[in-house]
């Protein structure tokens, strides 16, 4: 049997993921990373209004850690609070148990769709999904050690290592949001025990809000009289407060902090290429921040015209809704589109605007249709990168596999930053090596 070279980067990928317990199906996921895991859903997962846990996308910036005993597991709360706590899983599993389904999406999810191209794990459509989520209400437990009126700032860390010199992830919210009802501590998901690529034994749970602050495998909360200095804060999952230049760069102190969700829909189905003549189901999902997704419009004619789909009797504040609308698709080339509408008004753009981080897009999805009889097939044919250079290896590979690299497709200038921060973070890169490396992700990830 003969392999593409994606075929092959995905069967390594499946290897190299099968020694670490994942929960994930591999064989329904698409691995954008197997080291660090970076899984995302395929389309035909937006047709399901609870998201199987073994089809949800995982996104880790450093290694799964090793699962804790339950009845070892401690949770330490202080900072500017009355009296520290420490509490043990059976502490919090006491407490009042909350139930809540609500989205999680990655900040980054639909980078690969912005021009010019952005460095990060290249996301389409599907590092989102919905659950049922179970714990406790983190405002129950602040309260057991009492917040001071100086408290102004929560702090999450987990018990995930950085890799090499990489900063710890650690992630704060506004003591108003850690206050909120649906802030929760949770420990299940789907009904079952959280697994580790899901952050067992507890993660937090900010509905509404994109998965940077929704921390995994919690250890440490810390309540904060100022605004929290480390990286993944005052450098990290930012974007401008006011539109950019595509391809400008922006001073981190000029951008702010990613919070809410935007608006947003997808069509599972059907996908891009050929379809037959006859009656046609065009369905998807549909989600937005902490205000409810109540409309979703489907055109046929790249946005010329619109009609209203059909939502799904499941909703909930937080949860995306499952939409559809029946066509009956005579012959011809077709552009497909949807737009969601909020409680609040806000409806997906036409255009995305553009960041130099990537994040949050939400611009109206197109799937281009050929109604035909006739089955039209084209064959990719990807060709087979060169050899390594020397110490590319050793510095490239040491921390995450080649899918990273071959997803990215990045400008000479964004290749040199690349490398520059991957050394800064402890890649063992020799200055010898260093313009073969640069040559060679040049000529074989280039946009």
């Amino acid at each position: 049997m003969n392999l593409n070279r994606r075929q092959l980067f995905a069967a390594a990928a499946a290897g190299a993921l099968a020694g670490t317990g994942s929960a994930a199906d591999l064989a329904k996921m698409i691995v954008r990373s197997s080291r660090p895991e970076d899984l995302e859903m395929p389309l035909a997962g937006f047709n399901q209004w609870i998201t199987p846990v073994d089809q949800f996308f995982v996104r880790c910036h450093t290694y799964v850690p090793d699962a804790p005993k339950p009845e070892e597991w401690r949770l330490k709360l202080d900072g500017v609070v009355n009296q520290p706590v420490t509490l043990t899983l059976d502490d919090l599993k006491k407490m009042p148990r909350v139930d809540l389904v609500a989205v999680v999406e990655c900040a980054g999810n639909g980078r690969s769709f912005y021009q010019p191209r952005v460095a990060g794990t290249q996301w389409a459509f599907g590092s989102v999904g919905n659950a049922r989520w179970t714990g406790v209400r983190l405002r129950d437990v602040l309260q057991k050690a009492g917040l001071k009126d100086s408290a102004a700032h929560i702090l999450f860390d987990g018990a995930d290592v950085p890799v090499g010199k990489m900063p710890d992830f650690q992630r704060t919210i506004p003591v108003e949001k850690a206050m909120h009802p649906d802030t929760l501590l949770a420990y299940e998901m789907n009904g079952e025990p959280l697994t580790m690529e899901h952050g067992f034994p507890v993660r937090v749970i900010v509905p509404g809000w994109a998965s940077d602050s929704w921390v995994k495998w919690l250890q440490h909360i810390e309540a904060l009289d100022h605004e929290f200095e480390g990286f993944w804060m005052k450098t990290a999952y930012r974007h401008p407060a006011h539109p950019v230049e595509p391809g400008a760069a922006v001073d981190p102190k000029e951008m702010v902090p990613v919070t809410d969700l935007n608006v947003k829909s997808v069509i599972a189905t059907p996908l891009s290429g050929w379809i037959k003549p006859g009656r046609v189901r065009i369905s998807g999902t549909a989600w937005s921040n902490t205000s409810p997704v109540e409309r979703v419009d489907v055109s046929l004619d790249g946005g010329q015209s619109w009609k209203p789909a059909k939502l799904g009797k499941e909703k909930g504040q937080y949860a995306w809704r499952l939409w559809q609308l029946d066509w009956k698709a005579a012959e011809g080339a077709y552009t497909l589109m949807a737009r969601a509408t909020n409680a609040a008004g806000q409806t997906q753009p036409l255009e995305q605007q553009w960041n130099p981080s990537g994040y949050l897009w939400n611009a109206v999805q197109r799937v281009n249709v050929q109604v035909t009889t006739q089955e039209l097939i084209g064959l990719p044919v990807e060709p087979r990168p060169p050899a390594h250079p020397p110490g590319y290896d050793a510095a490239c590979l040491t921390c995450h596999d080649e899918g990273m690299m071959v997803q990215q497709r990045l400008t000479p200038a964004q290749w040199d930053r690349e490398v520059n921060k991957m050394t800064g973070w402890g890649a063992p890169l020799k200055p010898e090596d260093r313009e073969a490396i640069l040559k060679y992700l040049n000529a074989n990830f280039h946009p």
